[in-house]
C-alpha cells in the first residue's frame, strides 16, 4: 500500500470534475499535489477548497515543454486530462477526441524521461466493444483483448483513443518498468460536473422547469451511474495495488434507466415533471452498459459505497445551491451543448 503523505503527485486535468475531487482526496491524505490543466473544461473554482495547498500549472500537455515541466520531480502521475464531453460532444467532435492519443503519449514520455515511478490512467467504459452492449451483459475487463484478432471494437473515436491510451501505457511499463494502472470509469457523476453530461443535463432541465421535459432516446437505455467519490477511491486504490497495467472497472453493477434517473431527480427536487418528450433522433450511444466489478473487488478491495439515491441527492443539492435557477433557465440550451 502506498502512503500518500508527502508523496509528490501530479494530477493532469486536476481542475476537472473528477480530477478536482481526486486532488481534494490526495491533499486530505497528506500528498504534495501539483495540478496541470489547460482550463478548457475545468475551472479554478473547482479547486477552491485546496487552492492554497496545491501547485497549479496552466498549460497544454500536448506541448512537450509543458509536459516536461509538469512531470518534473513527481513520484506518481494520475493522468485524467483529456478532450471529452458527454455523448453529444464525443459524437460531434471526433477529431477533438482523437487528439487525446497525442496528449497521452506526450505525458507518458515526459513522465518516463523524468523518472516518474507510477502512472495511473483514467480510461473509460467507452473502450468496450459496442456490439455487446445492446443487451444487458455486464462488461468484464477481458472483453477487450489486444492479443486476439478482432478483440477490440471501441465506442466512437473517444473510446478508441482511450483504448490506445491503455495500450501505450502498458508499453511504457514493458519498456521502462514504470508501475502502471488503468481504471475504466463507468458513467461518473456528482458535484462540479457540467451540463453536457447526462445526470447534470437532466438536473438542469428539471431545475429550469423545461416543459416539455426532453429525454434523449426512449429513456429505457441504461447506464451504471457511479458517484464521483467512488471513482476517485478506485483511482487511488489502483495506484496503490496495480503495477503492470492491468485494467480494472470502476462502476456500479446495476442497470439504471434514464427514466428512473429522471423520476428520482424530480423526487429530490420535490417537484413533478410536466409532459415528457422523447427525442429519438438524438445520439444516445449503446443501449445498455454496466460493469462487472469482480476484478476490482479482488485486486483493489473496491466496491461502490454510494447508492444511486445518495449520490443523486448530493448532486442535486450541490446544483441547486451553486446555480441560479433563472440563469440556468435563460442559458439552458447553451449549457447543454457547450463543453
Amino acid at each position: 500500500m502506498t502512503e500518500w503523505r508527502d508523496e509528490r503527485v501530479l494530477v493532469t486535468g486536476g481542475a476537472s470534475f473528477i480530477g478536482s475531487h481526486l486532488v481534494e482526496d490526495l491533499v486530505d491524505q497528506g500528498a504534495r499535489v501539483r495540478v496541470a490543466d489547460d482550463f478548457s473544461s475545468g475551472t479554478r473554482d473547482n479547486l477552491a477548497s485546496v487552492a492554497d495547498r496545491v501547485e497549479i500549472l496552466d498549460g497544454n500537455l500536448k506541448h512537450v515543454g509543458f509536459a516536461d515541466r509538469a512531470t518534473d520531480g513527481v513520484d506518481t502521475v494520475f493522468h485524467l486530462a483529456a478532450d471529452h464531453g458527454g455523448r453529444g460532444y464525443i459524437s460531434n467532435y471526433p477529431a477533438n477526441c482523437a487528439t487525446n492519443m497525442a496528449l497521452d503519449n506526450t505525458v507518458y514520455e515526459s513522465a518516463a524521461k523524468n523518472g516518474v515511478e507510477r502512472i495511473t490512467f483514467a480510461s473509460s467504459a467507452c473502450a468496450y466493444p459496442t456490439d455487446i452492449q445492446q443487451e444487458k451483459r455486464r462488461l468484464g475487463e477481458d472483453m477487450v483483448d489486444f492479443d486476439t484478432r478482432g478483440g477490440a471494437y471501441a465506442d466512437e473515436v473517444y473510446g478508441w483513443a482511450k483504448l490506445m491510451g491503455e495500450r501505450s501505457l502498458q508499453a511504457y511499463h514493458e519498456q521502462y518498468g514504470i508501475d502502471t494502472s488503468i481504471v475504466r470509469i463507468f458513467t461518473a457523476y456528482g458535484p462540479r460536473e457540467n451540463e453536457t453530461h447526462a445526470i447534470i443535463a437532466l438536473i438542469a432541465k428539471a431545475y429550469a422547469g423545461q416543459n416539455p421535459f426532453e429525454i434523449w432516446g426512449d429513456g429505457e437505455q441504461t447506464r451504471n451511474f457511479t458517484y464521483v467519490k467512488d471513482i476517485t477511491r478506485a483511482l487511488r486504490l489502483a495506484a496503490e495495488n496495480v503495477t503492470d497495467g492491468t485494467p480494472v472497472n470502476a462502476g456500479i453493477s446495476r442497470y439504471v434507466s434514464i427514466n428512473e434517473v429522471v423520476e428520482k431527480i424530480f423526487e429530490c427536487l420535490g417537484e413533478e415533471p410536466g409532459r415528457i418528450e422523447y427525442m429519438t433522433d438524438k445520439p444516445v450511444g449503446v443501449r445498455h452498459r454496466a460493469a462487472d466489478t469482480t476484478r476490482a473487488a479482488e485486486i483493489l478491495g473496491w466496491e461502490p459505497e454510494y447508492s444511486l439515491e445518495e449520490g443523486l441527492k448530493a448532486t442535486v443539492d450541490w446544483y441547486t445551491d451553486a446555480k441560479d435557477r433563472e440563469r440556468v433557465k435563460s442559458n439552458l440550451e447553451t449549457l447543454l451543448h457547450e463543453r
